[in-house]
């Protein structure tokens, strides 16, 4: 049910044709956009159609006055530098990107062709950027995550789970940026000091690592799972829910697709959708129109939402308590 009126969400998947003539008189712009992960998963096909309907808000029509070359990155380091490259290549008027790791895969062949990303960790202590508020060279966006909001989803874990006594870090060290890694570990460990909660840094490369890191976290009693983003793929998302709710490990993610989507516990993160259908258009759009990337300050999320899922927290036998209910943007029965 809903606790507070929320803003819906664009979704579903779209088509992506090539570019077809302008309107006369009209010049055809040309971007090219890279997601990390397959064409196959929901979350990244859902922020497809959010950002191309932004655009469109903002009167940029693929097939009128904009072509857009997209590429999916699969969640593999060697196709995402393969499809970078392919990019910039084309010669792009601006090219989009996601997580750190695609950012600087596209930086490292491009110091002149804009780049927007939506969603880059912190890009300060990631070095992709000079300064949040004067960002300097070729690169600025909007972002969706700082490494202290570690220490908050492990302080809601608690307060949901009081029996809460460990935690696991699960992330990819593949996609994951180490620098935000460390102190995403250092804010969790010192939340964990303060409520008296043990923190694991946990990683996993693929669908077996996630299978075999949990089982053997899951060994000891009274514990949960945070799942650090960027986000897994599908396949390895499918094996840690299918696993935390087969060890009943409570699990708090960063956006609520998975809380709603995918029956994980709670999820407390900005509102993604929001993020990626009105910030990241409004920096195409401006760049398009003439700014420069390196003058348009980095954009953090105003607003976080928490979402929990009553009926994963009945499957795993948990009874979360009313006072952290009430808190909540959207409860889920």
């Amino acid at each position: 049910m809903k606790r507070r009126e929320l803003i819906a969400g664009l979704g579903g998947a779209v088509a992506w044709p090539l570019a077809a003539r302008a309107q006369q008189g009209e010049r055809v712009r040309r971007i090219g956009i890279l997601y990390p992960q397959s064409e196959n998963d929901p979350t990244f096909t859902t922020f497809a159609s959010a950002f191309i309907r932004g655009l469109e808000a903002l009167g940029w029509a693929n097939g009128r006055n904009l072509r857009i070359d997209q590429r999916w990155g699969g969640g593999n380091p060697e196709r995402i530098r393969m499809f970078a490259k392919e990019l910039v290549d084309a010669k792009p008027d601006l090219i989009v990107v996601n997580t750190i790791a695609v950012t600087r895969a596209v930086q490292q062949l491009t110091q002149t062709i804009p780049i927007v990303f939506m969603g880059a960790g912190d890009p300060l202590s990631a070095g992709l950027v000079n300064s949040l508020s004067h960002p300097g060279g070729n690169t600025t966006g909007i972002t969706d995550i700082f490494p202290s909001i570690a220490g908050k989803w492990l302080e809601l874990l608690k307060q949901a789970v009081p029996h809460l006594a460990r935690v696991a870090l699960l992330f990819n060290p593949i996609i994951a940026n180490e620098i935000f890694i460390r102190e995403v570990e250092a804010a969790a460990a010192r939340a964990g000091s303060q409520y008296d909660v043990k923190v694991a840094l946990t990683p996993a490369r693929n669908a077996d690592e996630v299978e075999g890191a949990i089982t053997a976290f899951a060994a000891e009693p009274n514990g949960g799972l945070i799942m650090v983003p960027p986000f897994f793929n599908r396949a390895e998302r499918d094996v840690m829910n299918r696993l935390a709710l087969q060890y009943k490990l409570p699990t708090i993610y960063q956006d609520r697709s998975f809380s709603a989507g995918e029956r994980g516990l709670i999820s407390y993160g900005a509102q993604i959708i929001d993020m990626v259908a009105q910030g990241g258009p409004s920096y195409v759009d401006r760049i398009l129109r003439g700014a420069k990337p390196g003058d348009l300050p980095v954009e953090f999320p105003a607003k976080f939402e928490l979402v929990v899922n009553l009926r994963t927290a009945k499957a795993i036998g948990l009874t979360i308590p009313e006072a952290f209910l009430v808190r909540a943007d959207e409860v889920i029965e």
